[in-house]
């Protein structure tokens, strides 16, 4: 009797197998045919691992680490390979990591129990994850019921993940493990451990970096840390541990204990008290005459703008905010990007030397008339709002190039005061799984533009790449160029985002290639328990995107 046979799509090209071959042996076949290591594959938009067996027929595809799934997959299993060195080098009383942050390619990390590494301690980290790549070690994965994975991390020494498992639904979850090495992560792994060749150990400030390739995936990526943003991801992720919310888990004790309320107030009162010192700092400066807020999409540059101008007019100036999309050109003129679509990202789609000039004009005191940008039919209009600015006037202008020293070239240095603003996410999923800060972005991003824009999550998410790219390229290489870095996120959005959210992801086409994006961002949504809008002050950066801002944004 001849085995069962499963029809598989592979490139346009129908392909038969054996059920239960392994999608491993697959794989085998076809990497010749790719520059960049494949780690997984996508059966009828689904995403599997390699040790997966085929079941069913389809449309198959291949994810490489070129791909985001792909380097979010070796990212993950190359910090178990870490652990698991740790772990034969320390034992269990010493090995416990922290995986702080992402910063410059590479996850920050610390070892609370042992203390500051060297040198010489890295060199034998690297050693002892080097030797396992080289055994090829398949990394498994299991499913055991919630209770017993409460049990194996408190066992483990792994409190925080302990924690977050006390509020997961699903009966079941899905662990990995590495010889006997057990642990949780959140997404996809590789097969095994010979994919992982590609990284490097480097000591950093109390602790070290895990470094990984970028685009080039078979190079480790140099490493040039953002000291200001490190500094202010790491004050705020330490007032997330002063207010016992320092992961998913906590903030979902928090919840659940009716603790809400009062950390909403003490974190708005705590950023209210930082926007009033940068306007303190801003009035010292005599003069002081642009304040240039830049930072990527969706960190609250238009909320933070108008609070930051009622804290000036509280001191005694006369702030005007003032948008940069107003000077751009119009459609007709704008440049495209290399696929031919119009592209709003450079610094080329603003009308720069207008700009220059109106704000000369403003700085040697004449009168000018300030332009408005007409989405709807793509083109700047005047509508008579005249501005001369006076001893005590100061203009708020926010933009994502506001950074850019070509976009206000002809300004004297000492007459701007420079703010980069972005939401980093102050709190992790466990010790071992870190919040991007993209995500909080795009799902506050997702929401507002559903609520404004009439733009489903399929079309944001569609987006979303060509979005982040533009922020590599225009926004993040100006950001240590600041005064003064600000943190926008705020310990609870994404318990209040995820009501707003879910519906709209839950509405992408399962056949849409945003449908695995959206899969992804509901299971991180789920992890949270809820909190409601109402109880979100009309000022706060979180109405610029759920609605009910006091300002016009």
């Amino acid at each position: 009797m001849s085995e069962e046979k499963i029809k598989l799509n592979i490139g346009g090209v129908e392909r038969e197998y054996e059920k239960g071959t392994q999608y491993l042996e697959i794989v085998k076949e076809y990497q010749k045919d790719y520059s960049d290591d494949i780690v997984l594959v996508s059966l009828n938009n689904s995403l599997l691992e390699l040790h997966k067996r085929v079941k069913k027929g389809g449309n198959l595809s291949f994810i490489t680490t070129a791909d985001n799934a792909g380097k979010k997959a070796y990212r993950r299993s190359t910090t178990l390979l870490m652990q698991k060195a740790l772990y034969r080098l320390l034992g269990k009383e010493k090995s416990a990591v922290r995986v702080v942050c992402c910063i410059s390619q590479a996850y920050y990390c610390e070892l609370p129990d042992y203390g500051k590494p060297d040198e010489a301690f890295l060199h034998k980290l690297k050693e002892e994850m080097l030797g396992m790549v080289d055994l090829k070690l398949p990394i498994l994965k299991s499913s055991v019921k919630t209770d017993d994975a409460v049990e194996l991390f408190r066992e483990y020494g792994m409190p925080e993940k302990e924690c977050l498992f006390r509020y997961r639904r699903s009966s079941k979850v899905n662990i990995y493990s590495l010889g006997r090495y057990r642990d949780y992560f959140y997404g996809y792994m590789t097969a095994h451990t010979g994919y992982l060749k590609y990284f490097d150990l480097q000591l950093y400030k109390d602790g070290f970096v895990l470094m990984f390739p970028n685009e080039n995936t078979r190079e480790v990526a140099e490493f040039k840390p953002s000291a200001k943003y490190f500094d202010t991801i790491i004050q705020s992720r330490k007032w997330g541990r002063t207010m016992g919310v320092d992961t998913v888990g906590a903030l979902n004790n928090a919840i659940a204990s009716g603790r809400m309320q009062e950390i909403i107030m003490v974190q708005e009162a705590l950023m209210e008290q930082r926007i009033g010192q940068m306007a303190e700092m801003i009035a010292a400066r005599s003069n002081c005459k642009f304040v240039m807020i830049a930072g990527p999409s969706s960190s609250g540059k238009t909320t933070f703008s108008h609070r930051l101008s009622v804290q000036l007019l509280a001191l005694g100036l006369k702030p005007h905010p003032l948008s940069l999309d107003n000077y751009y050109l119009n459609r007709d003129q704008a440049p495209r990007d290399e696929d031919g679509k119009l592209d709003f990202e450079c610094l080329e789609a603003l009308d720069v030397e207008q700009f220059n000039r109106d704000m000369s004009l403003l700085l040697q005191g004449d009168e000018i008339e300030l332009p408005a940008f007409n989405f709807k039919t793509g083109k700047r209009e005047y509508k008579g709002k005249k501005l001369r600015l006076g001893e005590e006037d100061i203009l708020v202008i926010e933009g994502i190039h506001g950074l850019n020293d070509r976009l206000s070239y002809t300004l004297p240095k000492e007459s701007k005061f420079r703010i980069f603003i972005s939401a980093l996410t102050q709190i992790n999923l466990d010790e071992h799984n870190y919040m991007p800060t993209t995500d909080g972005r795009l799902i506050r991003r997702i929401v507002r533009d559903a609520r404004t824009r009439d733009t489903t999550a399929q079309e944001t998410i569609a987006m979303w790449n060509s979005v982040r790219r533009g922020e590599e390229n225009y926004i993040f290489p100006f950001q240590d160029s600041a005064d003064i870095m600000f943190n926008s996120a705020l310990i609870y959005e994404l318990a209040v985002l995820k009501a707003y959210a879910e519906p709209l992801l839950f509405s992408v086409d399962k056949n849409a290639p945003e449908y695995k994006e959206a899969k992804r961002l509901l299971k991180f949504l789920d992890y949270f328990l809820p909190v409601p809008g109402e109880e979100i002050a009309g000022n706060s950066i979180l109405r610029e995107f759920i609605g009910g801002s006091i300002f016009h944004v």
